[in-house]
């Protein structure tokens, strides 16, 4: 069955000045059910990320000021949002979230998070509208309660997660695979284990190409025994902030190819959503669902 982390909590009313299509929280699991492709079976709802658990990869001051809301006004800027305690208790159910489909994925073969890819976060801030970074928090999990011993991220968000790159850097347990656009936020970016940057309006060919000459032999050279996958649809060209030019079509086939990759390797697949900031909510919806729609496919025969 395929696991989907889903909770009110996800559905965080952000103030109108920093606005984007939050909405998009609400709307893919009522579309999903809506047309039948999953069930009410299909969700759970996350446990709250512990304290103990922040700390394997954040550190006690960045915390202590999240938990007293003392962040000053220029240590909150660059995450984007108004820090509130909801936003500091979303972001923790969030980051369980993700945890909790990487066990669902070793059970299932595939889990999916609604909400997730938070990998601007660093250890010691957020930025980037990321509070926590749920992907290392659930990898530092894995890892340290002998859950996974090697662990691949696949960061197909057309920014790159510049926070998993930094908290990452010497974890060599942890592969971290980012394809970005080279002229896009982070204008400073970090150096992962793998990067591969592209250039403006990149289409669904050259892309897919990309994908299909690298990530079968990332596989079979590093041998994960767990991957993360961060299926973000910014990279449409319809994306407000994207730069790339991929085709609905070609999004999806992106994400067949790594889920079909994934399956036939027997490596377990936990999907995080990441960004989309189309101008009308239903081209960010509709790509994401196809994600969902695939899974079901390719896992599930459904």
């Amino acid at each position: 069955m395929l696991k989907i982390a889903y909770s009110e909590v996800f559905r965080y009313q952000v103030p109108e000045k920093h606005r984007f299509p939050m909405q998009k929280y609400t709307m893919i699991p009522e579309r999903l059910l809506k047309e039948g492709t999953i069930t009410a079976d299909n969700f759970f709802a996350p446990k709250l990320l512990s304290e103990e658990e922040i700390l394997t990869t954040h550190t006690a001051e960045y915390w202590h000021k999240l938990k007293t809301q003392t962040l000053s006004v220029k240590e909150a800027r660059p995450i984007g949002f108004e820090m509130t305690p909801e936003l500091v208790t979303r972001g923790r159910y969030i980051a369980h979230a993700t945890y909790e489909c990487a066990l669902f994925a070793k059970q299932f073969g595939v889990a999916m998070n609604v909400a997730g890819g938070t990998h601007h976060a660093f250890a010691d801030h957020g930025e980037g509208f990321c509070v926590f970074n749920d992907v290392c928090i659930a990898s530092n999990l894995l890892l340290s309660r002998g859950e996974a011993s090697r662990i691949l991220i696949v960061d197909l968000d057309v920014h790159q997660g510049n926070g998993n790159a930094a908290i990452m850097k010497e974890e060599p347990r942890v592969f971290v695979f980012s394809i970005h656009g080279a002229k896009n936020y982070p204008f400073r970016k970090q150096i992962s284990d793998l990067d591969i940057e592209l250039a403006n309006d990149t289409g669904d060919a050259e892309y897919l190409q990309i994908l299909g000459d690298t990530l079968p032999k990332l596989i079979s050279d590093f041998q994960p025994d767990l991957i993360f996958y961060q299926s973000a649809v910014d990279v449409l060209a319809t994306d407000k902030l994207g730069k790339l030019a991929l085709t609905p079509e070609g999004c999806l086939a992106r994400d067949e190819m790594v889920l079909t990759l994934a399956k036939d390797a027997q490596i377990p697949v936990a999907i995080v959503m990441g960004g989309g900031y189309s101008e009308d909510i239903n081209d960010v919806v509709e790509a994401h669902c196809n994600t969902f729609r695939a899974a079901q496919r390719i896992f599930f025969n459904k």
